[in-house]
């Protein structure tokens, strides 16, 4: 039987997790409850609503909680550009996460046209 673990969007999606820890662990003490508890609840967020959606029992169910993991890779981009324009990150860092995100982006764009398809 196939489960959220089998999935790549699934596991990109912890491997970015691990990235967002890790880059958060030297910003500045001040934004311990602010920008780095937002960054590291977005990227949570990701593969926790792939594996929920996966878990659902419709085809129609999963589609709307891989929405919100894309709404949450929506949200880390954003706050991932606000803590560049704070210079909280080296720009290979950057650079790096935010092509990260835009494979996720694709990937999950495709699984989401991939599930239409079979709903059809």
């Amino acid at each position: 039987m196939i489960t959220h673990k089998d999935l790549d969007i699934w596991k990109e999606g912890i491997k970015l997790v691990e990235k967002i820890y890790k880059l958060t662990e030297n910003f500045p003490d001040n934004e311990k409850f602010g920008i780095v508890l937002q960054m590291q609840r977005s990227a949570v967020s990701i593969p926790t609503n792939i594996a929920e959606g996966a878990a659902r029992q419709s085809i129609k169910e999963f589609i709307q909680f891989l929405y919100i993991a894309l709404g949450s890779l929506s949200e880390l981009e954003t706050l991932l550009i606000i803590t560049d324009k704070l210079n909280y990150v080296a720009k290979k860092e950057y650079n790096e996460i935010f092509e990260e995100i835009e494979k996720l982006r694709r990937m999950i764009l495709n699984f989401i046209k991939y599930q239409k398809g079979k709903k059809k």
